[in-house]
């Protein structure tokens, strides 16, 4: 294959398949066909404009299950392969990777954000970033990569057994942090601005649905915020009871802002919380492998490359019994 289709987000706004040229795998690296992509609260920011690490034109697409397709001859991964994708490609060698932590990557290049990600027929990915995920399917490994980011949040928030957990916004990542903070022991609450959503993503993750309206203030040991929302980031200050832990899950272009004396009268710790590790990885392809995430129950509706013109416009407007979008392809 010399040519291939892929979506582009030319612009905030637009959205449309174009031809592009195969790529050719790189030394180390490996061509895959990406076969399911998830399609992220990151998606929908770069097609409405609102996210501030991006250049268009772009294809989107961090979320992926692929298929080997050719890799290195002495690589241990044969043609047919399905992997999961671990999209976040580090610089190897500024403070944060020498330090261990390449997620956190000063000059971090992720797929579908900082350079094309997988909303095409082809991709080169670094054989380092292949996960190999026997026993997962297609879908399964899609979700991986999202619930690895609620995995890290909840390792940032150091929930333990009995900890009172808020998580604020009812979005995938949301669904992720209070999946992983019910698993980690916490005892958790989930709230949203939309009713029926909390209690959709409520049940998928075994937690407690809320009214945000009477929620009580400074009664949760962590809290996380899901929403992006530079005002719910302010207002989730005043959940976290004292000695609490607010994790900060969303990015906003914005600034926010707090109020210090209450900050330091509670002795609060505030994390931001990025991307994901490869233990989170692995954490969550484990939980999968155990039955205890309901991946297709948290896949709702799907469409293909040529389809996701009009569909992924529609869902980042109307999100009513959406949890994860998926796009198929092949």
């Amino acid at each position: 294959m010399t040519m291939m289709d892929a979506l582009v987000c030319t612009e905030p706004g637009q959205l449309r398949v174009e031809e592009r040229p195969a790529p050719r795998p790189a030394p180390g690296h490996a061509l895959v066909r990406p076969r399911r992509v998830g399609i992220c609260g990151t998606d929908y920011h770069i097609f409405e404009g609102s996210h501030p690490f991006m250049q268009y034109p772009r294809i989107m697409g961090h979320e992926l299950a692929v298929e080997v397709v050719e890799a290195p001859a002495d690589a241990s991964l044969a043609p047919g392969t399905v992997c999961v994708v671990n999209p976040y490609i580090a610089c190897g060698d500024c403070v944060a990777c020498r330090k261990g932590r390449p997620y956190c990557c000063a000059r971090v290049s992720v797929y579908g954000v900082h350079q094309d990600g997988g909303m095409a027929e082809l991709l080169s990915v670094p054989m380092e970033h292949l996960i190999p995920a026997e026993g997962l399917s297609l879908d399964q490994c899609a979700a991986v990569e999202f619930l690895a980011i609620g995995a890290h949040g909840v390792r940032r928030g150091g929930v333990t057994t009995g900890d009172r957990v808020l998580v604020i916004g009812a979005g995938p990542i949301g669904l992720a942090a209070a999946l992983f903070a019910r698993l980690a022991g916490g005892d958790v609450t989930i709230v949203d601005r939309e009713p029926d959503r909390t209690t959709l993503v409520a049940s998928l993750a075994g937690v407690v649905a809320a009214d945000a309206d009477t929620l009580p203030r400074e009664s949760f040991d962590v809290v996380f915020e899901a929403t992006g929302n530079p005002r719910a980031m302010e207002q989730g200050f005043h959940y976290a009871d004292y000695c609490g832990r607010y994790v900060l899950l969303g990015i906003v272009k914005d600034q926010i802002a707090f109020s210090d004396q209450d900050f330091h009268r509670r002795e609060l710790t505030l994390h931001s919380s990025r991307n994901a590790t490869s233990a989170d990885f692995d954490q969550v392809i484990a939980a999968i492998r155990n039955g205890d995430v309901p991946v297709e129950k948290m896949l709702t509706p799907r469409t293909g490359l040529a389809g996701a013109v009009v569909d992924l416009p529609r869902w980042a407007r109307e999100k009513s019994g959406l949890v994860k979008a998926l796009i198929e392809i092949g």
